[in-house]
């Protein structure tokens, strides 16, 4: 939903634009065929259109109001926490395991990084990289970081990563950091 609701907004409007008129015709449709139906059905017939005019009435008012609308009031820290992730984790495998809250399965790829970087299998600024992610990662999660690592998430953390963990703190609840990330997991993914 990359419009926020705005475009939803507008088309719920056109479609209670639209059963409006839709009821109209058929009140004129109802008078026009008045001398066909019996008085009993020519009533409720009647009466039904009449409250679903009115429902429709007051929820085009409140949207007209702006009282009523699709766009979520935190699509602005949503955002935020969405650029955030995306820029401050660059690894889709460590996004997942975030999201899933699986500090020693990141623990255990942090190893094998360790590992491949020694043998030459991976490169240091790939491994500085995944590294900083999954340190991240992992404090976010309440891990105890060792003072090495400490060290290391701190003179490697990009402004992304800082950005990260300033915006996610400011939210408050990690539930709703960690439902980004699945998102985002999910995005990337497709």
């Amino acid at each position: 939903m990359a419009s926020r609701g705005t475009t939803e907004t507008s088309k719920l409007k056109q479609n209670l634009e639209e059963q409006l008129d839709r009821l109209m015709q058929q009140l004129q449709d109802l008078e026009e065929c008045r001398e066909e139906l019996d008085a009993d059905e020519y009533e409720e017939t009647k009466k039904e259109t009449l409250e679903q005019l009115s429902e429709i009435n007051d929820s085009l008012k409140k949207i007209m109001s702006g009282d009523m609308t699709l766009v979520d009031e935190l699509s602005g820290m949503q955002l935020a926490i969405q650029a955030a992730i995306s820029q401050a984790f660059k690894t889709p495998e460590v996004i997942r395991m975030f999201a899933k809250k699986q500090p020693r399965q990141l623990r255990t790829r942090l190893a094998e990084m360790d590992r491949d970087l020694m043998v030459g299998k991976l490169g240091r600024d790939l491994h500085t990289q995944q590294k900083v992610e999954i340190l991240t990662a992992l404090r976010k999660l309440g891990e105890k970081l060792t003072p090495d690592d400490e060290m290391f998430l701190s003179a490697n953390a990009g402004t992304a990563l800082s950005q990260f963990e300033r915006v996610s703190t400011d939210l408050g609840s990690g539930d709703k950091v960690f439902a980004l990330a699945s998102f985002e997991v999910e995005k990337a993914k497709q």
